[in-house]
């Protein structure tokens, strides 16, 4: 069965590695060579603990921080928040607890399976050299933010099955001599992976889907047809066709699917990053929390990765947000040079109930989605390439797709 895959991202490499398992002849197309968009520029987390999808805030006093520029968890554009406040609306109205509760119960149970399908594919692809199992911190600079986390933390912890270690001031210094301040302590999330260079990973899974026969071709996936029974897309060597096409473009998914004719509540959440090389570094990432920064120990230096940004796709960078955790970071640790001219630019592709569009979808046969994965791409590509793989070919689901079928949109 001959498949197309639109993206080389990690879900679209890890949905192609998942469907050449199961005897399909796959084509991955993309504009550029794998892992270099919007798997390139993340923390390098799989978050086995990341049981609990990001919700909107529902207090007063956090959105009064966000909306006046004090918090650096989010920054927006006016003009994007005017286009997306529908998306924004409904992403708020899906937070209120009645509603999240079966929202992060049908997340997690996509979660509980990211170190079991990862591990295989490092493995299979020689990339344990890329791994590191220790976790990773929450940090929190004052007491009331961090007793309310540790107790918070401890009751996930135990109710999914996770691990996790409660760190005071002391051990926190003990554990990361680096920090040259003291703080109040930090949570040590300990089932999670972590990735020193999580485009060479994509790279890596890459490699391997070709070694074992699949295709690379450069293209513009938003060039999907139609084409008798099947679809077409057109790349560098001319068209290329295949009875199933798979979309797993990541933010540029809304792009395609809304020229198709559906109207999926999508928008992206942009974010930043930029290297520091050649000061003292943490052993494992970390996440400042009240400063809404996290700083990842990485091939290149350490990565300072931004939270939120709202705004449109295309819309000229505002480094805002990385540029304040600059100054909040080299209060932490003698932050060393910028490894780059100017920092790095991506985006998370969001849905507004917070789950990820996976399945056939509903009006084209031969067609399939696969994205808006929001935070947690990197860490759910395996899991859902694995469960849209065994849709296209007719298997038993290992999880259920019903929670994240594109029909709850229509």
């Amino acid at each position: 069965m001959e498949t197309l895959v639109l993206g080389a991202g990690i879900v679209g490499v890890s949905t192609a590695l998942a469907l050449q398992q199961r005897g399909h002849a796959v084509t991955l197309v993309d504009r550029q060579a794998p892992g270099r968009e919007t798997s390139y520029g993340n923390a390098g987390i799989i978050q086995r603990e990341a049981v609990q999808p990001y919700a909107f805030p529902r207090s007063i006093a956090t959105l009064a921080r966000v909306a006046t520029g004090l918090s650096n968890d989010a920054h927006y554009h006016w003009g994007a928040l005017l286009r997306l406040a529908p998306q924004l609306f409904s992403y708020w109205a899906a937070s209120a607890p009645a509603r999240y509760a079966p929202i992060a119960q049908a997340y997690s149970r996509l979660i509980e399976h990211c170190i079991t399908e990862h591990r295989g594919w490092i493995e299979q692809a020689g990339a344990s050299d890329l791994v590191h199992k220790d976790g990773w911190l929450q940090l929190y600079r004052s007491g009331p933010a961090f007793d309310a986390a540790a107790k918070q933390a401890t009751a996930v912890a135990a109710s999914h099955h996770l691990a996790c270690q409660v760190l005071g001031t002391a051990a926190l210094a003990a554990a990361q001599p680096v920090l040259q301040m003291p703080l109040a302590g930090a949570v040590h999330w300990q089932d999670p992976w972590t990735v020193r260079d999580p485009g060479e990973l994509v790279a890596r899974y890459a490699r391997l889907f070709v070694q074992r026969g699949g295709q690379l071709a450069t293209g513009d996936a938003l060039t999907l047809r139609q084409q008798g029974s099947g679809w077409a897309v057109q790349v560098d060597s001319g068209s290329i066709s295949a009875q199933h096409a798979v979309i797993a473009l990541g933010p540029w998914a809304g792009a395609l699917t809304s020229r198709l004719g559906y109207r999926l509540p999508l928008f992206s959440k942009r974010g930043y990053h930029r290297h520091f090389a050649g000061g003292p570094t943490l052993t494992m990432p970390a996440l400042d929390i009240e400063r809404g920064v996290m700083l990842a120990p990485m091939a290149r230096g350490l990565r300072l990765t931004t939270g939120a940004e709202f705004a449109m796709l295309d819309a000229p960078a505002t480094p805002v947000q990385l540029r304040r955790a600059e100054i909040s970071t080299r209060e932490l640790l003698p932050l060393g040079q910028p490894v780059e001219a100017t920092p790095w630019l991506g985006a998370r592709p969001c849905t507004a109930d917070m789950k990820p569009v996976l399945g056939p979808a509903p009006r084209h046969a031969g067609l399939w989605f696969n994205f808006g994965h929001a935070h947690q791409g990197f860490t759910l590509g395996p899991v859902t390439g694995r469960l849209v793989a065994e849709l296209i070919s007719g298997e038993a689901p290992f999880v259920d797709p019903a929670p994240y079928l594109a029909q709850r949109f229509l």
